[in-house]
């Protein structure tokens, strides 16, 4: 799947979980404002995956830092749709966010806000096209405008940014897996698992179908949770 394919369904997916899953995984019914940061930042995460990308688009949002970053996860993971697409990195993600807001706390969640707002600024194609300075830039100024205005509503340790996180992994492997190329979701196990329904990244039925139905459901989805007067 596309990037910004992946970007929309993790933000489905969270918004159209937010109201049952987080209370009956954590304990915590979250307010509007924990539903609105949550989609916008597990679209973001439904993007880490594909840091082992090294040569794709999202390889770039962050110019040469996110470079050699996806260079080295790449390089770690064993390429391209191996150690990253599976259920062991959703756990690593997972656990490894819960680690750093529970012991690191604000300085942590603050700078995990920012690379994920980052990388939905790049996936979802808020940008200048291509890879230049006023691309990545621009990323750079709109994730720190996204990150100043959450630092206002955000907790030093919000208890749902880990699941937020997750999901977005979790919505990854997924896309991946109606593709022909599959996921290895027991990696290290190399069997790769596939239901094939998008038979080629950016066709028509992935673009023009399949984008614009999980956008819409989640306009739909937030209206009802977080966005309508009642909600308040």
């Amino acid at each position: 799947m596309m990037g910004h394919s992946h970007a929309v369904s993790g933000a489905l997916l969270f918004a159209a979980t937010a109201p049952y899953l987080p209370p009956l995984v954590m304990h915590h019914h979250l307010s509007p404002q924990e539903i609105l940061m949550g989609t916008v930042l597990c679209a973001g995460a439904a993007l880490l995956p594909d840091l082992d990308h090294h040569d794709g688009t999202i390889a770039n949002f962050l110019g040469p830092v996110s470079k050699l970053l996806c260079r080295f996860v790449a390089w770690i993971s064993g390429g391209h749709r191996h150690a990253t697409h599976s259920i062991f990195f959703i756990a690593f993600m997972t656990a490894g966010t819960w680690a750093g807001v529970s012991y690191v706390g604000r300085w942590f969640t603050l700078g995990l806000t920012f690379f994920l707002l980052a990388m939905a600024v790049r996936a979802l194609n808020l940008c200048p096209p291509g890879h230049g300075f006023s691309a990545w830039g621009t990323i750079v100024a709109m994730a720190l405008l996204g990150t100043g205005i959450i630092d206002k509503f955000i907790p030093s340790a919000p208890g749902w940014l880990p699941y937020a996180v997750g999901l977005g992994c979790l919505a990854h492997l997924l896309g991946d897996s109606i593709t022909k190329q599959g996921a290895p979701w027991l990696w290290p196990i190399r069997t790769r698992y596939e239901i094939v329904v998008i038979k080629s990244s950016g066709n028509k039925l992935e673009t023009e179908i399949l984008v614009p139905i999980m956008g819409i459901a989640t306009v739909v989805l937030l209206w009802f949770t977080a966005l309508s007067p009642n909600t308040f």
